[in-house]
């Protein structure tokens, strides 16, 4: 009796998440972020956005294996009136902007914020919630912490206006991490 031979399905590749971003705080929160969902998300930090720009944003991703579904994500801070429209400029990127600066979407985990806030006092602010916070550094505690909240982060941050003071788009890249998790 002759057996049938299986085939192969072929391995299929998970997208890459390409984060451009300007700061320490950005870089520890993605890479919290890479750990905790295990995907292939690839950091890129340019502390000027003058660096940033559609080239530079090629010469990145050539380094790895294209899939039809990579995403590049902008997390860039508005506390700079310009800032937006050059971010506005660069095709085919998702604009995960903060303002006036990344804590404040650190800071939705924690509490809701709709008047008009400085970068200082945001800073300040999360300090309540976030003990001796440090841009950069996030403890195991601070980790586990924002990610049992990021569900209600996200809510609170879709109820903001984009692009104004107080609002952060960061919510998007969680949404897109949360859809490919959600097929595994």
């Amino acid at each position: 009796m002759a057996r049938v031979q299986r085939t192969s399905k072929g391995k299929t590749m998970k997208p890459n998440y390409f984060v451009f971003c300007e700061g320490e705080t950005e870089v520890a929160y993605v890479e919290m972020l890479r750990a905790h969902y295990r995907l292939p998300i690839h950091i890129i930090p340019k502390r000027t956005l003058l660096n940033v720009t559609p080239a530079l944003i090629s010469r990145c991703k050539a380094n790895y294996v294209e899939t039809k579904h990579d995403m590049t994500f902008l997390m860039y801070d508005l506390d700079v009136p310009s800032v937006l429209s050059r971010l506005q400029k660069i095709p085919g990127a998702i604009l995960l902007c903060s303002n006036p600066c990344v804590e404040l979407w650190l800071l939705l985990h924690y509490t809701d914020q709709r008047a008009e806030i400085g970068s200082t006092d945001c800073v300040s602010k999360l300090s309540g919630y976030i003990k001796q916070y440090k841009k950069g550094k996030l403890s195991i505690e601070d980790k586990l912490s924002l990610m049992d909240n990021v569900t209600i982060a996200s809510k609170r941050a879709k109820k903001l206006s984009p692009y104004k003071n107080p609002s952060t788009t960061i919510y998007e890249l969680i949404e897109e991490l949360d859809k490919l998790k959600g097929k595994n």
